[in-house]
């Protein structure tokens, strides 16, 4: 379910959006338009009981790949735009996310290997409430150790929700749920009511796989 947006977009009008149960996207790269989209099955992962398997959990373990968070958003969202089958990051969308991110509402979580980025997403946070918008790999496992290292932070600062928008099977894979419309507001209402600890994001330095996993097992590092 979407409508069409009719006036100018801010990026305090994204937030609002967010804060009520929808998200902007637009039809293609090239469109310049936007619409909003509010699904009657929302994807949410249980920061609670997410799925990471035995092979995940060794590769996140082993530190493979240095994960940090909020130093280049400009080459995650052009990573995530460029991805195979990829449509719907357009200019508007680019610019509303950099400002957002500039007011530190958007955050990205970064998987480097040699210094050069290989995996990561981005996503805004509201409150005690995530909304992860888009993901991307270029090495093998490279998003999944990323999203491993989101719930950690997250879980440390004590977050509430983790959307997922839609499920795919990836996403269920570590963990994402479908629920309806109506949970999904009740759930979202009391996430952003939260003040969670915003030292999760200072903490720019990387946070070691094993550190990522416990945090996730205890909700604290």
């Amino acid at each position: 379910m979407s409508r069409r947006d009719e006036f100018e977009i801010t990026p305090a009008t994204v937030l609002r959006a967010y804060s009520v149960g929808l998200f902007p996207m637009a039809e293609s790269a090239d469109d310049p338009t936007i619409f909003w989209v509010d699904p009657e099955a929302r994807g949410v992962f249980p920061l609670d009981a997410l799925h990471i398997s035995r092979s995940l959990a060794k590769t996140v373990r082993g530190d493979r790949f240095e994960v940090v968070v909020d130093r280049d958003f400009d080459a995650v969202i052009d990573a995530c735009a460029t991805r195979e089958g990829e449509t719907w990051i357009n200019p508007s969308i680019r610019r509303l996310y950099r400002a957002l991110f500039d007011m530190q509402a958007v955050h990205t979580v970064e998987a480097r290997a040699g210094g050069e980025l290989v995996g990561g997403l981005y996503g805004v946070s509201i409150g005690g409430a995530f909304f992860g918008e888009s993901m991307f790999h270029r090495a093998r496992d490279a998003s999944k150790v990323a999203f491993v290292h989101l719930a950690a932070r997250l879980r440390t600062g004590g977050w509430r929700l983790l959307d997922a928008q839609f499920v795919t099977d990836h996403l269920a894979t570590l963990g994402a749920v479908e629920i309806g419309r109506d949970d999904y507001r009740r759930r979202l209402k009391a996430a952003i009511a939260i003040e969670p600890d915003q030292s999760a994001w200072a903490a720019r330095e990387p946070m070691s796989g094993a550190a990522a996993l416990e945090a996730i097992r205890a909700g604290a590092v």
